[in-house]
């Protein structure tokens, strides 16, 4: 689906709206946190890194923007116990979950097949996918006490075509495609839960220096202007767009 990069959000999209950002630190979720505060959404800020979560915490206070939370949590080693009692705490804080952005993300290691290390595969492949999935069955409770709840899983070009040397991140990344498949056909006339996934394309952030050290990165879109796909994905203006394949901006020539 084509992206919506001159969309023209309403400037209370997401009043009274409850959002949860994975990854919120730093790149892209840092900056989707503090658009969607922007906007009203009341943000919860997710990620390993507290003093990083701190400093995304004060910049929202100092917007003005509603009282964000902040949630310490590394994919690496979180378990099903921590998921559930994430989801427990946060039924007592907010009583709902009106939104979930997944963009916490490991690269991971770009080498051959044959040379990928397995523990470094595990690894990847617990924070791109197992994590974000155990997450959100925990919340589901929550996402489906929302009346427009919508969930976004972070994709890549490389999770729609296979890529050489890409190895655990690109399959991390084509196994997300099929779980948002699986989870938006059983959604599908049972719930007003949406699920998509979007994948931001190349964008100025650390994974893609990793990634392409040769690259100038001012030739990038940054992720300020990647974030009108964000609001729209995540606000009410795209209630009945589940299961879909969407991008963040259009693709390069």
């Amino acid at each position: 689906m084509s992206c919506k990069i001159d969309y023209q959000p309403a400037s209370n999209l997401l009043e009274n709206r409850v959002v949860l950002v994975t990854g919120a630190g730093d790149g892209i979720g840092r900056t989707a946190a503090l658009t969607y505060a922007r906007y009203g959404a009341t943000v919860i800020l997710l990620g390993r890194t507290i003093a990083k979560l701190e400093r995304v915490y004060d910049e929202i206070e100092a917007e003005g923007g509603p009282q964000p939370a902040i949630f310490p949590l590394n994919f690496e080693g979180a378990t099903l116990k921590d998921f559930h009692d994430m989801a427990e705490t946060l039924d007592k804080e907010f009583g709902r979950l009106d939104g979930l952005l997944h963009n916490a993300g490991l690269l991971g290691k770009i080498t051959p097949f044959e040379q990928y290390n397995p523990e470094l595969w595990e690894q990847v492949m617990q924070v791109n996918i197992n994590g974000p999935i155990w997450m959100t069955q925990a919340l589901l409770p929550l996402l489906q006490q929302s009346a427009d709840a919508s969930v976004i899983f972070t994709s890549s070009s490389v999770g729609r075509k296979g890529r050489a040397y890409w190895g655990a991140y690109s399959v991390s990344k084509f196994a997300t495609e099929g779980f948002v498949e699986v989870l938006a056909d059983e959604l599908e006339n049972q719930s007003t839960l949406r699920v998509n996934t979007l994948n931001p394309g190349a964008t100025r952030t650390q994974m893609r220096r990793t990634a392409y050290p040769g690259e100038d990165p001012l030739t990038l879109r940054t992720p300020e202007e990647i974030m009108p796909t964000y609001l729209w994905l995540m606000g009410p203006d795209s209630v009945g767009i589940s299961g879909q394949k969407l991008d963040a901006q259009p693709p390069r020539v």
